[in-house]
């Protein structure tokens, strides 16, 4: 399978901070890559690098077939993007918005009137359609920028946190949009805060920390690595939180991850079952209060808090 875009050795500095640190790349055409990694990680500077909006200090990267650098003004052509927010002129009616795109794209009058329709009726956003962006919620000129992006068709597209600021509804419509794509033969590269969201988008899925990468596989693969399953439970008070840390502990194979404020904990086991079985019996033994308790495998959530250290969501305690 050819690869739609290639980056070997990237490197990108901001002064004393290294943004990206020898980033490489490989997405196979028509497919969806996630890239994830916590705040600072290098993504952002990636996508930017990728479509040609900053040059990198070192490295080699062609999305396309095009080099991002030697062929920047002809690749732009080829792709689309949407950042972390809107770009969308507040002062032109959504309708207006996408025919401009489509005139810069050098669409001609007609074909750009269509394309604004037929996004417009994609993204359910014609009943808008012709009032100035300026009164829209934050989610539709999120769904119009992202409208935006698709005006030319583009065969890569770079999708940075594309779901932000988007309630259930839109992001699960969205989700089928980039499907769509994907299945007509787009390629997608995606970096997303939503774990959610790659595991049921992303084919394959890199993990960048600190400008490199330090992961990639499958979903499953990328759990795989991590291993085990996880008892989960949750308590009635935080006394008995400290209580369960300490009979459990003899179980774990890792660190025993704690929500104090959810009076909640995860706790990787060997045995299945079998583990949980006994859990519940040393709770038991200790007087503890278990609301409830379950078993389950590792998540994308699980696999980015032991890769790089921090979690995904709400700030977590680990505790042994």
């Amino acid at each position: 399978m050819t690869d739609a875009i290639m980056a070997t050795g990237l490197v990108k500095s901001y002064g004393d901070v290294t943004a990206l640190d020898g980033l490489d790349l490989a997405v196979p055409q028509g497919t969806v890559f996630g890239l994830l990694g916590p705040n600072g990680a290098g993504k952002t500077t990636a996508v930017r690098i990728l479509t040609t909006l900053l040059r990198p200090d070192a490295g080699q990267a062609t999305v396309a077939g095009l080099d991002v650098v030697r062929d920047a003004a002809r690749l732009r052509a080829r792709i689309g993007a949407s950042g972390q927010y809107a770009a969308v002129d507040d002062h032109l009616t959504g309708a207006e918005n996408l025919e401009m795109v489509g005139r810069l794209y050098h669409l001609g009058t007609r074909r750009s009137r269509e394309r604004a329709r037929e996004l417009l009726t994609r993204f359910d956003l014609t009943d808008a359609a012709d009032r100035p962006v300026r009164g829209w919620s934050g989610g539709m000129r999120r769904r119009l920028d992202l409208a935006g992006a698709l005006v030319a068709q583009p065969p890569v597209l770079f999708l940075d946190e594309p779901t932000t600021g988007l309630d259930p509804r839109a992001r699960a419509g969205l989700w089928d949009v980039i499907a769509e794509l994907v299945a007509e033969g787009t390629t997608v590269l995606l970096t997303t805060q939503y774990m959610e969201e790659a595991d049921r988008l992303a084919d394959r899925i890199a993990v960048v920390d600190q400008g490199r990468v330090i992961a990639r596989g499958t979903a499953d693969e990328l759990k795989d690595q991590i291993g085990g399953d996880r008892v989960e439970l949750s308590v009635t008070g935080r006394a008995d939180l400290e209580a369960a840390t300490r009979a459990l502990a003899p179980l774990a194979v890792e660190d025993i991850q704690v929500d104090a404020a959810a009076l909640r904990m995860t706790v990787p086991v060997t045995g299945g079952a079998v583990a949980l079985t006994e859990a519940l019996g040393r709770l038991a033994a200790e007087r503890i209060a278990v609301r409830d308790a379950g078993l389950r495998r590792p998540t994308l959530d699980d696999v980015f808090l032991t890769l790089t250290g921090q979690g995904t969501g709400k700030i977590e305690e680990t505790v042994r």
